[in-house]
C-alpha cells in the first residue's frame, strides 16, 4: 500500500520532533557540561574543587557515583589538607593510594570502560561507596606523570561498554587532571606560609591559629586538648661544638622524631631556636604524658649521626598541660594563652628538675 501525501507528512513530522526533542536533549547536556567546566576551572581551593567533581559532575553526567583516587605513597597531600583544616573523612569518594602502581590491579595509563568487577576496581569503589554496574576509569595524567584516576559508576551495566568510544570521557579527565594539580600546588604554597623552611614542620603562626580553633572546638564540644612545649637541651654547646649547620641538623632530626610520635589530625609547631610546641587534639593528661615519654626517650636514647659522620646524644625537657571542659563564656584567645602558659610553666618545672624530664601542669 502506497502512502498518502499526508501520512508521509505526518511521518516526517513526527520525525522532525524527534530529532528536535534530540538535540534539545543535546543542548542540555552540553551546557550542563559547560557549566561544569566552568565551575571546576573556577575552583580556588581543594574543598570547591572535589565538591565540583561529587555534586556537579555527578549531576552533569546523570552518574550514580564518582570518586576521586589520587597517588599519594608519602601523605603529602593528606598532611597539607590535614594542617589546612580540610577534614578528608568528610569525603569518602576521595580516594588516596599510598602503594605504588605496580601493586595496583587495573589500567594504570588508559582509559578502561565495562562492568564493574570487584577484583579490579573495589580500590577506586571502596565499601563506603554505591557500587556500580559499568564504570569508566579515567587515568588522571600531568606532565607524563600519573597522579590519580578519575572513576565514573552506573547502575545502567550498559551505560560503559568496552567497545564503546572513550575520546570525550578522556578530554573531561584531562580537564581534571589540570584543575587538580592546579588546586594541590596552590594549597601548597598555602601550605608552605604556614611551615618553618628549615624544619619542615608548621611555624609559630600556624599552631597559634589552630590553638585558636582547637580551643574553640573544646568549648563548643567539650573535648579534650593537650599542649606541649618541648625544648631542647644545652642547644647552645651544639652550636657551639657543631656550628650553626650541625646545630641545624639536629633540629631538624628533633622535629622529625617528635612528628614520628604524632597522628595526622595533631598540630607540631616549631615557635623559634630550639622550642616546639604541640597540640594534641582529643586527647587528655594521661595520653598526652604517655606521648610525651615516647617522645623524650626517642631523643636521649638513639644517638644523632650528622652528616660529617659525628655522633652527639640529645635530650629535650617537655611540659605538658591539658584543657578539657570550658564555659561558653570564657575568652578563646584567654584560655589558649593560659593552656600554653601552663604547659611552659611544666616545661620549667623539668628543666629545674635535671632536663630529660616530662613534667605537667594541672
Amino acid at each position: 500500500m502506497t502512502n498518502t501525501p499526508a501520512t508521509e507528512n505526518s511521518q516526517l513530522r513526527s520525525q522532525l520532533k524527534l530529532l528536535l526533542e534530540q538535540a534539545h536533549r543535546n543542548q542540555q547536556i552540553m551546557q550542563r557540561y559547560q557549566e561544569f567546566d566552568l565551575k571546576f576551572i573556577g575552583a580556588n581551593t581543594f574543598q570547591e574543587l572535589i565538591d565540583s567533581v561529587f555534586d556537579t559532575l555527578t549531576e552533569a553526567s546523570e552518574l550514580d557515583v564518582v570518586t576521586l583516587s589520587l597517588i599519594d605513597p608519602d601523605a603529602e597531600i593528606r598532611r597539607i589538607l590535614t594542617d589546612l583544616r580540610i577534614d578528608v573523612s568528610d569525603y569518602p569518594n576521595l580516594i588516596f593510594i599510598a602503594e605504588s602502581i605496580d601493586e595496583m590491579a587495573h589500567p594504570a595509563r588508559k582509559a578502561s570502560l565495562g562492568i564493574y568487577n570487584s577484583m579490579q576496581h573495589r580500590r577506586l569503589f571502596p565499601d563506603t561507596v554505591l557500587k556500580p554496574s559499568s564504570v569508566a576509569i579515567l587515568p588522571l595524567i600531568r606532565r607524563n606523570a600519573l597522579i590519580g584516576w578519575l572513576s565514573l559508576g552506573s547502575l545502567d551495566a550498559t551505560r560503559f561498554t568496552s567497545g564503546m568510544a572513550s575520546d570525550f570521557l578522556q578530554h573531561r579527565a584531562s580537564i581534571v587532571a589540570i584543575c587538580v594539580e592546579n588546586v594541590i600546588n596552590n594549597e601548597r604554597l598555602q601550605h608552605i606560609g604556614l611551615t618553618d623552611p628549615l624544619t619542615g614542620v608548621n611555624n609559630r603562626r600556624y599552631v597559634e591559629r589552630r590553638l585558636l580553633e582547637e580551643v574553640g572546638r573544646t568549648q563548643r564540644h567539650g573535648h579534650t586538648l593537650s599542649a606541649m612545649y618541648i625544648d631542647l637541651d644545652f642547644f647552645k654547646k651544639v652550636n657551639d661544638n657543631y656550628g650553626h649547620q650541625g646545630g641545624d641538623e639536629v633540629l631538624r632530626e628533633v622535629a622529625a622524631r617528635i612528628k614520628a610520635e604524632l597522628r595526622l589530625s595533631d598540630a607540631l609547631g616549631r615557635f623559634g631556636g630550639e622550642e616546639f610546641v604541640v597540640l594534641l587534639i582529643d586527647a587528655g593528661m594521661e595520653a598526652a604524658l604517655a606521648v610525651a615519654e615516647r617522645m623524650r626517650s626517642s631523643i636521649a636514647n638513639r644517638p644523632l649521626v650528622l652528616s660529617s659522620g659525628e655522633q652527639l646524644r640529645l635530650s629535650v625537657s617537655i611540659g605538658v598541660s591539658t584543657l578539657q571542659a570550658i564555659e561558653r563564656k570564657d575568652e578563646v584567645a584567654t584560655i589558649a594563652q593560659q593552656l600554653l602558659a601552663k604547659a611552659d610553666q611544666a616545661l620549667y618545672l623539668a628543666k629545674q628538675g635535671g632536663r630529660n624530664k616530662v613534667m605537667n601542669v594541672i
